[in-house]
């Protein structure tokens, strides 16, 4: 909207917030539509209302289940919100023929791998469902290119963490240590490591690589340029602010749950050659997620 564009927001508010939304809806380039885009007749309505307000340039695609445990416990989750979220855009865009579409894709997609994982890394064996359903979303998306998408941008997120999370470790480890501040229980060992990322700084990226990507298709892995921080470093700044003097308590493995892919470290040399760098390395993002959460979470 501070570029000109008119926006249209579609949310079914599953997970999202309306209050979020209060800047934008006092702003009149902003409308916003209660839809479920998993569904076709929903989407159909939805794209053709913002579609006849000023015809669509390009779709951000962000919908999907974004708990992995919760499609790790019913499968048909992410078939539905993963998956036809992506199928359902797709098809409605080539009906209006809208050309051009930006998806949020995952790390998950790559599944456990000891080597430093770059985008061109193959085969891609995905163990949760969720990846399984963005890696068969890049796909379609990747055929859409081939009979009527002019350009696409898919982004493979790392784990994103700030304020107005919903579910996630940190968000987890405070809402376990204000029902049992003494005690916190850790799922796995603590040893598990992955990059972490602030959501404002994905966001900043997102935007950067829409503006700077010349392909066709373009895909990045966006994340810290480190080797991330572990679970336990995250627990202890869970204590530090939330509950000092608290003990741990871990449930065993280096996997937390059935998916979780207990290390990863993956390239984002592709994305600083376009230019785009992170601020914060994963310990900072982490620190300041888990201020913003806290904050939000000890709100009457």
């Amino acid at each position: 909207m501070r570029d000109g564009y008119l926006v249209t927001g579609i949310d079914n508010f599953t997970r999202g917030v309306r209050a979020n939304l209060s800047e934008a809806l006092s702003n009149p380039r902003f409308t916003l539509i209660e839809a479920n885009v998993a569904d076709e007749a929903e989407t159909r309505r939805a794209f053709t209302a913002a579609h006849e307000r000023e015809a669509i340039a390009g779709v951000w695609h962000m919908a999907a289940n974004s708990d992995i445990g919760a499609g790790i416990a019913d499968p048909r989750i992410d078939l539905r919100d993963t998956f036809l979220t992506t199928f359902q855009t797709l098809l409605v865009m080539r009906e209006l023929k809208i050309p051009r579409l930006a998806f949020a894709s995952s790390s998950a997609i790559y599944g456990p791998n000891a080597a430093v994982i770059h985008e061109t890394i193959g085969p891609a064996f995905p163990i949760s469902n969720y990846g399984a359903m963005k890696l068969a979303s890049e796909g379609l998306i990747s055929a859409a290119l081939e009979s009527f998408l002019e350009r696409a941008w898919i982004f493979r997120f790392p784990n994103v963490i700030g304020s107005r999370a919903t579910h996630g470790v940190i968000y987890d480890l405070l809402h376990k240590l204000r029902k049992s501040p003494a005690v916190l229980e850790v799922l796995g060992d603590g040893s598990q490591q992955k990059p972490y990322l602030h959501v404002s700084e994905l966001i900043e990226a997102m935007i950067f690589i829409v503006h700077r990507s010349p392909d066709r298709l373009n895909f990045y892995n966006i994340g810290a340029e480190d080797e991330g921080a572990t679970v336990r470093f995250i627990a202890a700044a869970v204590i530090a602010a939330a509950s000092p003097g608290a003990s741990i308590q871990y449930t065993g493995s280096n996997k937390g749950w059935v998916g979780d892919v207990p290390w990863y470290r993956y390239s984002t040399d592709k994305l600083r050659a376009l230019g785009w760098r992170p601020s914060f390395s994963s310990a900072q993002a982490v620190e300041r997620a888990v201020r913003e959460i806290h904050e939000e979470t000890c709100r009457p």
